[in-house]
């Protein structure tokens, strides 16, 4: 179970590393028709997608600005810490 919960902190890291380099990528105006922009477009869009989605159910209007890289960066750390007490 530790292995596991190793496991899951290192995707953690990845993702959260893949969803940073993404924020780059939209701020540098890099398009994702690279490989290396498709890759990172598909592994981050799924939970992107997820915090996107949360965002609009609560109706919070956040005008031009995507805060759903940060919320899901929070809700995975969250995920994990809790996931951490139960089993420690």
């Amino acid at each position: 179970m530790i292995l596991f919960y190793k496991s899951l902190g290192i995707l953690i890291n990845i993702i959260e590393a893949l969803i940073v380099i993404r924020i780059l990528f939209s701020f540098l105006n890099i398009g994702y028709n690279n490989a290396m922009g498709k890759f990172i477009y598909e592994m981050t869009e799924p939970i992107l997608s997820l915090a996107r989605n949360l965002i609009y159910k609560l109706g919070v209007n956040t005008g031009m600005f995507d805060f759903s890289p940060l919320l899901a960066m929070f809700l995975m750390r969250i995920f994990y810490d809790i996931l951490g007490r139960i089993i420690f």
